[in-house]
């Protein structure tokens, strides 16, 4: 019997790249927000065309995302789901070419027991073949072809849409659960 395959989109999934860029525009901007000022919209919201691009290249640059923060029970619940399931890595990284690198880091740090050979870095995720996927972007959802789970982001928090939706890893492991029992 084959297994079910489900992908797995890196920021704001896995990793708490959100985090990091807001604290990164409060220091270069000089701007003092909060995760509560920004709910519902995106970062690059907040400031201009000049303060974007400073960010841009912030985040552009080498080990930018080396050391973010791993979203709650992320870990676990990953090691959890590789037991029943084919688990790829899909992220987009082709906005951030300065990230591939980091992003490989990262993860072999944080989920060693992960196959490298399952890392997606792409653009579209309409490249990317598997039964699930779990993302924070609805776009990229909306490109996959097989069945897309919104998982809950600052930037997602107002949005109203057809797919699954799932606050937490907690809340992704109830949902496999039940599937499988199905």
């Amino acid at each position: 019997m084959n297994r079910k395959s489900i992908a797995i989109d890196m920021d704001e999934v896995l990793a708490d790249t959100f985090k990091k860029i807001m604290k990164t525009a409060n220091e270069i901007c000089d701007l003092s927000l909060s995760e509560v000022d920004v709910k519902g919209n995106r970062m690059w919201d907040f400031i201009n065309k000049e303060q974007a691009k400073e960010l841009r290249t912030a985040v552009n640059s080498p080990g930018f995302f080396r050391d973010l923060e791993v979203i709650d029970s992320a870990v676990d619940a990953v090691k959890e789901l590789s037991e029943h399931y084919d688990i790829y890595i899909a992220t987009a990284a082709m906005e951030v070419p300065n990230s591939f690198h980091d992003k490989y880091e990262w993860l072999m740090e944080h989920f060693p027991f992960l196959d490298p050979r399952y890392f997606i870095f792409c653009g579209n995720k309409k490249v990317v073949h598997a039964d699930y996927l779990i993302d924070d972007t609805v776009s990229q959802l909306d490109a996959f072809t097989g069945e897309g789970i919104l998982f809950k982001a600052n930037h997602n928090e107002n949005i109203v849409t057809d797919y699954i939706q799932v606050d937490s890893w907690n809340e992704v492991l109830a949902l496999f659960s039940s599937l499988r029992a199905v």
